[in-house]
């Protein structure tokens, strides 16, 4: 039986009446003095933290990764030291680009967020449900999210901003087509892959770097909803990934993931015959086969969302020694921006809440800022270097240097010869469904474009025809005449033979 105890202020005053205010008589006005109503209030007013400008909605649980396969020639990070090794592991799910309240199965990538708490520190492997995305170089990350989010005058979700920004930047096709396709409607959360998306390094114990790629398999099988089924469910379940997930691992279902890596050396990457970093290409696994690292589970659901699920924090900076970074712009630009957000929407401490600290040593020269509730370092000096403690650097965890190819800072066209080709493997992946697959995709970009309204209604439509049958030409003409289009019009947007 659990223990009584006294409810209390924060400050751990005991409380007298937790329901009535304090009045001048039973019809009287309140008096100032009653502070626990006011400290009531006053907490009340401020419990919604900002949400998230992306991933706003999500889903989260504690697990275990356990090694099932030695990779310890391409890394020396600890988590993959040895086979059976088991590392703590918290994982966040969201949707991106709705808010809070949105529902779980609106047509969006899915966020797939882990963090591993390894002794050298917290491993952040922020990804999500695609190898791809939108965009491939941070500058426009801004601008794409705004096309995703409410119109500005109308405050509504605007299919013509969105349509109008794909078809101007031809580098979105192959995210688009993945996202138009069933799989931008997965059921749940269980039932969907988890991608590292950008490219990051291994470091090995003799200081050799290779490029590799993070793919996250499900055990479950994968399943998506139609759009019809997934329009059917956001009206009688829109919590419905949440309470999958949950009421999956409440009934110790546990789901399960397959964790691979794709290698590719640094020999390799200059000959690869699309740019081995560019964030909207994949490499394919005929030629770069995953390789097996080992299992991970969801065995623990939170025990209050808001502390755990809320407020955990993910940053592609946060990665460990054996593991690192490549030249991705997009993974450069979130290296930066991530660990931002966090200080803006958590505080700069946030670091020290629970889900987000690192179980291990800590030892810095950090102090102060809203919501330090570590002691501050108590007495300790707050500089470097200094005569009175032994925080030391440990210089063998040092990485080798990056040869850089060039050593002329410029602005570089993202789409210049040879960055270009945006279109060989959206059509390649269209080519590979199956026609139940490749129709319900004709179908739900049918729907989406139908709701491009406005003047610039037919440019806009005409200029992202261009880029379906560039393409593929089936994939093109299907779109065409699902929207209506006449074949004298159609001329316009097929590419003539060379």
């Amino acid at each position: 039986m659990e223990e009584k105890r006294k409810l209390t202020t924060a400050s751990g005053i005991p409380v007298t009446n937790n329901e009535d205010s304090m009045t001048v008589g039973p019809r009287g006005p309140i008096l100032l003095q009653d502070f626990h109503l006011h400290e009531k209030m006053a907490h009340f007013n401020r419990e919604r933290i900002p949400e998230r400008v992306v991933h706003a909605k999500g889903s989260g649980a504690y697990g275990t990764f356990t090694v099932t396969q030695d990779i310890t020639h391409y890394t020396r990070a600890k988590i993959f030291s040895e086979i059976g090794k088991k590392t703590r592991l918290f994982l966040r799910f969201s949707t991106v680009g709705g808010e809070k309240g949105s529902a779980d199965t609106e047509r969006d990538p899915r966020g797939f967020a882990v963090k591993f708490y390894t002794e050298d520190g917290n491993w952040d492997l922020v990804g999500n449900n695609t190898p791809v995305f939108f965009v491939k170089d941070p500058k426009k990350f801004g601008d794409f999210i705004h096309t995703q989010k409410r119109d500005p005058q109308t405050n509504m979700k605007s299919a013509t901003m969105m349509w109008d920004f794909w078809s101007l930047n031809p580098e979105s096709l192959h995210q688009v087509l993945i996202l138009m396709s069933d799989r931008g409607t997965p059921v749940g959360y269980r039932h969907m892959h988890g991608f590292s998306s950008h490219t990051f390094s291994f470091i090995n114990k003799n200081n050799e770097r290779v490029w590799t790629k993070f793919h996250i398999k499900t055990e479950q099988g994968i399943k998506n909803f139609t759009n019809e089924e997934a329009i059917r469910m956001k009206g009688e379940d829109p919590d419905f990934a949440q309470r999958d997930l949950f009421e999956a691992i409440e009934r110790s279902d546990f789901p399960r993931w397959k964790m691979f890596v794709q290698i590719m050396t640094e020999e390799q990457a200059k000959t690869f015959r699309w740019n081995p970093f560019d964030l909207t290409k994949t490499w394919p696994q005929g030629e770069y086969p995953l390789q097996e690292v080992g299992i991970l589970e969801l065995n623990e659901n939170p025990s209050n969302y808001f502390a755990e699920v809320e407020q955990a924090a993910f940053a592609p900076a946060h990665v460990v020694d054996g593991i690192s970074y490549s030249p991705d712009k997009m993974l450069q630009g979130r290296i930066l921006s991530y660990p931002d957000a966090h200080r803006y929407r958590l505080g700069v401490n946030y670091e020290q809440i629970p889900v987000n600290r690192c179980p291990f040593m800590v030892a810095n020269y950090q102090r102060d800022g809203f919501m330090r509730v570590d002691g501050n370092g108590g007495a300790a000096p707050n500089y470097s270097p200094n005569s009175f403690d032994e925080i030391y650097e440990d210089e063998s965890y040092k990485q080798p240097a990056w040869n850089l190819e060039s050593d002329i800072a410029d602005w570089y066209n993202r789409n210049a010869p040879g960055e270009d080709d945006h279109y060989t493997q959206p059509g390649d992946l269209f080519r590979l469904m199956t026609p139940e697959a490749q129709k319900n995709t004709v179908h739900n970009i049918v729907s989406a474009m139908s709701g491009i309204s406005g003047p610039k209604r037919d440019l806009i439509i005409n200029r992202q025809l261009c880029h379906w049958f560039r393409a593929d030409m089936q994939l093109g003409m299907s779109i065409a005449q699902g929207l209506g289009l006449s074949m004298e019009s159609l001329s316009q947007h097929i590419p003539q033979a060379q």
